[in-house]
């Protein structure tokens, strides 16, 4: 079997790693699974791609399609006319595409029209918010796709609502959680920890990188102020590069909040794994947190990952800045829910993923 596997953006890379260990090591078992790896480029900062390639061991790309920048539009198009020319000059059997990115939908439109299969791993999940760009490439990707890989039975349920057959169906778990339990031996403290004088369980870890939240200057401006009064504590902030700006320019400057450059993997885990809670509006975080068992503070009024509400340790917040408030009187407290590991988020996910794909009659 000869499989194209797609990464893209830094989600990707965490979930697309597991996969290529897990190949390698079926390969030398014997098994007749081969790969070719295909990046996009859709992220392409060496510190939201090269860094982690390295840190998470994953091979030199075959090709990096260059899509850069731009509109959701241009990089999905750019995407789109790239992988189509590498798809045609290299065939394969199946193209497997992770997450929800530009990457994931392009590149299964791409694979479709030219009459090849496609794999999703993470399919199912929804936030039912036609607002947010992934939900769309969510539903064009599954209602594109042959196969799916998910994380959890409700994805599974909201697979099957749209006609999806239980043949095509695999509950495998969470390959970001492969490559977290992988890692966790390996994090390192990144260089903030030594200029403030850190001290583990006595700081917030924050990201932000959804529009809604750090295109307004305004409502930033808001929440930022409700961060900073309510923590208590130092609050690092690995701050995008579009986001520096909007912070760069407040009118009254946080005293606890700290912007440092966006961290790479081992760097950012390490500083979850040893803080005292997260302030995010990321999904994938939503799940490391809840396997590390770290209180997780979701900016957010909906979440694709509702397993990490009902079972682990993440609250949704919403844009309500008094229950921003009663969060962390909650966490300062030490009264944040204890929350439990989904299901299969087990470390061996990509496994039984592989062992899967080896088995299909394609």
């Amino acid at each position: 079997m000869k499989i194209t596997l797609i990464a893209g953006a830094r989600p990707n890379f965490m979930k697309i790693a597991p996969i290529i260990r897990a190949i390698e090591i079926a390969q030398k078992n014997g098994q007749e699974i081969h790969f070719r790896l295909v990046h996009t480029g859709q992220h392409y900062d060496d510190k939201l791609s090269k860094v982690f390639f390295e840190e998470l061991g994953i091979p030199e790309a075959q090709v990096n399609l260059g899509a850069g920048s731009g509109t959701q539009a241009e990089q999905t198009g750019k995407i789109m006319i790239e992988f189509e020319k590498d798809l045609i000059a290299n065939p394969v059997d199946l193209v497997v595409v992770v997450g929800d990115v530009n990457s994931t939908m392009a590149c299964t439109i791409v694979a479709k029209k030219l009459n090849t299969k496609v794999a999703h791993v993470e399919g199912g999940i929804r936030s039912f918010d036609m607002a947010m760009p992934e939900e769309i490439n969510r539903i064009v990707t599954d209602s594109l796709a042959d196969y799916f890989f998910t994380t959890s039975l409700v994805a599974n349920e909201n697979l099957k609502k749209t006609g999806t057959k239980d043949s095509q169906l695999f509950f495998v778990g969470n390959t970001m959680i492969d490559s977290l339990i992988a890692n966790l031996t390996k994090i390192r403290k990144p260089t903030i920890w030594d200029e403030v004088k850190l001290q583990a369980g006595n700081y917030f870890v924050l990201t932000l990188h959804r529009p809604s939240n750090v295109d307004d200057l305004t409502k930033f401006s808001k929440l930022m102020e409700s961060i900073d009064n309510g923590s208590g504590v130092p609050v690092i902030f690995p701050v995008h590069p579009r986001t520096r700006k909007n912070f760069s320019v407040l009118t009254n400057k946080p005293l606890n909040i700290i912007p440092v450059d966006p961290l790479s993997y081992l760097e950012f885990i390490y500083l979850i794994k040893n803080g005292k809670a997260v302030i995010t509006d990321s999904g994938g975080v939503q799940e490391e947190t809840t396997v590390l068992g770290i209180p997780c503070i979701t900016l957010r009024n909906n979440t694709e990952r509702p397993e990490t509400v009902s079972i682990g340790t993440n609250e949704m917040i919403g844009e309500n800045m008094d229950s921003l408030a009663d969060a962390f009187k909650k966490v300062n407290a030490g009264n944040w829910k204890k929350g439990a590991i989904p299901e299969l988020w087990d470390g061996r996910t990509a496994q039984r993923i592989v062992d899967i794909l080896v088995k299909l009659k394609l």
